[in-house]
């Protein structure tokens, strides 16, 4: 679906069409960070990734293709400890969740931290060989850690999370 205008041309007898398109690239960060709060008060582990340039296409690909608008309760369902798509990353592009249940590659850093788990090692690892932004919610602690070029931010309040997100995906506008 797209918005825009759209006029018929009339050249030589032929007819064309020609349609302005706009996109909607802003990033619902506020459903992200409200979702992301509501999971760290229940500890329900989470893993998001948000593309940037890179799309992601070989990670969505084996995942469960999605294509759903984000909206706190599409998040929280997903990541339900019941549902069939909480183990995995959701990865989200051009503001739509496109693919859960997404297997990341994971951080060989000798040096990351021992005490985290996976999820906080896929979200590194991912980071580390895209330009992607990783989002977890340990469900061990209910911590919210974002990550970016490999670095962990860790012990994040949701309004640090979206403040974070508005500075990096704003900047598309």
């Amino acid at each position: 679906m797209f918005i825009g205008k759209g006029k018929v041309i009339k050249n030589k007898g032929l007819f064309k069409f020609n349609f302005k398109v706009e996109h909607d690239n802003h990033l619902n960060t506020h459903s992200i960070a409200r979702a992301c709060e509501d999971m760290a008060k229940t500890k329900t582990g989470a893993i998001m990734v948000i593309t940037q340039i890179d799309d992601l296409a070989v990670f969505a690909e084996g995942g469960v293709a999605m294509n759903a608008e984000i909206s706190i309760p599409m998040i929280e369902s997903i990541f339900y400890k019941n549902s069939p798509l909480h183990d995995g990353a959701v990865i989200i592009r051009d503001n739509k969740i496109i693919s859960a249940r997404c297997v990341l590659p994971v951080s060989n850093n000798d040096d990351f931290p021992g005490h985290l788990g996976m999820r906080h090692r896929a979200a590194v690892g991912i980071t580390e060989e895209t330009d992607a932004v990783a989002i977890i919610v340990s469900e061990e602690t209910g911590g919210i850690t974002y990550v970016k070029d490999g670095e962990l931010f860790t012990k994040r309040t949701p309004e640090q999370l979206e403040q974070f997100l508005n500075r990096i995906f704003t900047q598309k506008q």
